[in-house]
């Protein structure tokens, strides 16, 4: 089941990234283009948020069937603060993404608020960049693209 799930999670991973980064450039370029707002662009921001907590519940899968997680009674918490690998998997990559998704979360929130089109825009430009900006810090590229 493991290998299953994090087949899965791993090629997900492409599709978040990709409707993401579209989502993303998408408002920017409307935003400084001062284009309005239109129900593509409502859909792009929902897809991305649909997919996206898609993978965090794949995420959560996985981490909990992940033979990694025998790493907190071996080592401790003390011994996977030490060791880079086992931090970056069980701590920094689930917390970040995590708080990457609680910006893209709170973004295409907040521009359902808002009234005019360039405030929808930058809202959404703004979150979805830091969502994007700690997705990209925290994947494990050396295992995600073989190398």
């Amino acid at each position: 089941m493991y290998n299953t799930v994090l087949n899965l999670h791993s090629y997900w991973a492409f599709l978040v990234l990709a409707v993401l980064i579209i989502a993303t450039i998408n408002s920017i370029i409307n935003y400084v283009g001062k284009k309005e707002y239109g129900p593509k662009d409502f859909r792009l921001a929902l897809f991305t948020i649909i997919v996206s907590h898609i993978q965090l519940l794949i995420g959560i899968i996985l981490y909990v069937v992940s033979p990694r997680m025998a790493l907190f009674s071996e080592l401790g918490m003390g011994g996977i603060m030490k060791d880079s690998i086992s931090r970056l998997y069980l701590i920094e990559h689930p917390i970040i993404n995590i708080l990457a998704l609680v910006f893209i979360t709170v973004g295409y929130s907040k521009h359902k608020s808002k009234l005019s089109s360039h405030a929808k825009f930058k809202t959404i430009s703004i979150f979805y960049s830091i969502g994007l900006v700690l997705l990209l810090s925290r994947i494990p590229w050396s295992m995600w693209l073989g190398l």
